[in-house]
């Protein structure tokens, strides 16, 4: 039986930027969401740092523009790149007012008492000022399931878990002949039932996420395969800068630890690198230390690691308080005490490994790529903000920004779209 689900909009991926998109899409037409495992099952759900974001007064957008543009290499676009900074502000308000409870630390008055509480704002590598908005070290968990609770309670959205997109639909290869490639849709295999769907959509979004799981070693989640980025290419979709792949310095080095990700905020709150024999090392390759941005930092591992012969560097944060340690970072300290790791006392055994995918689909700054009707959001796009290397903490960021401003532009492409979507065969 020939299955066809129609929709306004259809989400081909359920992080951070897919469900964004929906929430905002869904004010203007049906949204229907396709995720290939649970909704909640993203590289969102995973992020453990947090989203990057001028708040403090000490802090500037010129700033977070210069660090950005320094960790991209010489390869951002810096229109892309001041456009999403100064965008942040709003859209770490709009996950509050979602009911994400980011982490808070007491304001005392000049008597010493508590007036009240302000966001706790982390250090990361390559950032210049604290302005990383966390909770705690569960930061993407927090905010998928505030963005999966909004999902589910809006009626305006479908969502199909277990669905796994395999091409999308084009208007040259269905309905007639075109000069620019158009896509309706998306074919999708339900897992459960073994069929094969058709999913039409006025607007199609790829939030798919990136390929890190094209690695032996990465700290990705299984779900993170490239699909969205290979259906674009194959119906000549702009693909770009597929070879800047970000390795994380610091992935925990333990034979039963699946590329569990020790996050960069541990050296953002003074966390050491140091060699099997105890020395530190990274002051020899830059300046900013430990707090280098990542892919020189993983690249100094890299280095030392050849020259020792060693398998694995360490991290050394057993010299702050372990009241601090635990309640800074609750999900590292239980996970590692899992495998005999008390970070409070312990060297934690780390390794570089495939974290993010610079490059993807090329994109407008509204989201829009090369092919009409398609979208493409977060790890899955090329947008320009990376350049060559991504700034610690501004993935999170780029989706929220970006599923802002696709879900306006798509919304007035559905608007001046006929009612009839074309069937497909």
């Amino acid at each position: 039986m020939h299955l066809e689900i129609k929709s306004d909009f259809l989400v081909i991926g359920s992080g951070i930027g897919g469900l964004t998109f929906a929430l905002k899409a869904a004010k203007s037409g049906t949204v229907t969401i396709i995720t290939k495992r649970g909704v909640s099952e993203s590289a969102t759900f995973y992020a453990q740092g947090g989203i990057a974001s001028v708040w403090s007064k000490e802090d500037s957008f010129e700033s977070h523009i210069k660090d950005t543009l320094d960790a991209g290499a010489g390869l951002c676009r810096k229109d892309i790149v001041d456009m999403v900074v100064r965008g942040a502000p709003e859209r770490i308000q709009e996950l509050i007012s979602l009911g994400v409870e980011f982490s808070k630390r007491p304001i005392s008055a000049a008597n010493g008492n508590i007036e009240e509480l302000e966001l706790d704002l982390g250090k990361e590598g390559g950032h210049s000022k604290r302005r990383i908005i966390h909770a705690t070290d569960l930061t993407g968990k927090a905010v998928e399931d505030a963005l999966v609770n909004a999902v589910n309670a809006d009626p305006n959205i479908t969502v199909y878990e277990n669905h796994i997109a395999v091409d999308l639909i084009t208007h040259s290869k269905f309905v007639a002949p075109s000069d620019k490639e158009m896509v309706w849709g998306s074919y999708v295999l339900d897992k459960s039932s073994g069929t094969v769907k058709t999913f039409l959509a006025k607007a199609t979004i790829l939030a798919t996420g990136g390929a890190g799981k094209v690695y032996l070693f990465t700290s990705n989640p299984d779900v993170a395969t490239g699909d969205g980025i290979a259906m674009a290419y194959r119906i000549g979709a702009d693909i770009a800068n597929m070879e800047f792949i970000q390795f994380h310095p610091t992935c925990l080095y333990h034979s039963k630890a699946k590329s569990f990700l020790i996050s960069e905020a541990l050296r953002g709150e003074g966390a050491v690198l140091k060699t099997k024999d105890g020395g530190a090392f990274m002051r020899r390759h830059h300046p900013m230390a430990d707090l280098a941005p990542r892919d020189i930092v993983a690249r100094a591992i890299d280095f030392e690691l050849k020259k020792s012969g060693d398998d694995c560097v360490f991290l050394d944060i057993s010299h702050k308080n372990a009241a601090f340690l635990k309640d800074r970072f609750p999900n590292i300290h239980r996970k590692c005490l899992e495998f005999n790791i008390d970070i409070t006392k312990d060297l934690i055994p780390v390794v570089p490994a495939a974290h993010y995918t610079c490059g993807g689909v090329r994109t407008d700054r509204d989201g829009a790529t090369s092919a009409t009707r398609l979208y493409a959001i977060g790890e899955a796009a090329c947008t320009g903000l990376h350049g060559a290397n991504r700034l610690a903490s501004n993935s999170l960021l780029e989706a929220l920004v970006f599923a802002g401003r696709a879900s306006l532009h798509a919304a007035e492409v559905v608007k001046n779209t006929s009612s009839i979507i074309p069937s497909i065969p």
